[in-house]
């Protein structure tokens, strides 16, 4: 009966029986749903590729400075590794060390941004285009293969580029609260979760787009 009372106390509401707020508990849903978004669109790019009866680029055809795009990884994941650093610190209750470390991750973020922005910016100079023909505009063309290698490009890259921006807006409003000593543990933990994921997925743009 004591098994049973505890049992309900925990599943009849307003507890939380994993150990997790609810609303931590919503982030890693919605972190869960975004992942299998982000792996629809890299399995519909595999897709693509397979399928593609032209010549899909490699690593060495494209516009893409492999050294570059390595530099804008180890940017994303330097980022990450500050995050973590908040996480902690704002676990142990240091509040300043939690906003210098919020405020070099959004520098991270910031900059890996403008990566991706001179990146999009070379590759349409270059003449890569959503498509391979556009009528009264000839401008508008792939060099480098077929019309998916290009819509796959700005598909994905704009695609993660809009959640490490929206990312930063997260975290600035966090940092702004946090030197406002606003900001409980829990809130910097679930921007971390979600730092982390932006993270992670670009690792597997990184791999599966630049590099095989």
């Amino acid at each position: 009966m004591h098994d049973a009372a505890v049992m309900e106390s925990h599943w009849g509401g307003g507890a939380a029986p994993f150990g997790a707020s609810w609303q931590k508990t919503m982030m890693w849903i919605f972190i869960v749903t975004d992942a299998l978004l982000f792996s629809g669109l890299l399995c519909g790019y595999g897709f693509l590729r397979m399928a593609s009866p032209a010549p899909w680029p490699g690593p060495s055809d494209g516009p893409f400075a492999i050294p570059f795009i390595a530099l804008m990884t180890f940017i994303l994941i330097t980022s990450s590794a500050t995050m973590g650093s908040a996480v902690g610190a704002s676990k142990l209750g240091d509040h300043r060390a939690t906003l210098r470390f919020l405020i070099l991750t959004i520098v991270g973020g910031a900059a890996f941004l403008g990566c991706q922005a001179y990146e999009w910016a070379h590759v349409i100079h270059e003449g890569q285009a959503l498509t391979n023909h556009a009528k009264g505009a000839p401008f508008l063309a792939n060099p480098w293969g077929p019309p998916q290698y290009g819509q796959s490009f700005f598909v994905l890259t704009g695609f993660h580029g809009s959640h490490v921006l929206s990312g930063l807006v997260i975290l600035i409003v966090t940092a702004i609260r946090t030197a406002l000593g606003k900001t409980p543990a829990q809130n910097i933990e679930m921007a971390g979760l979600y730092w982390h994921f932006v993270d992670l997925v670009w690792v597997f743009i990184f791999t599966l787009f630049y590099l095989i």
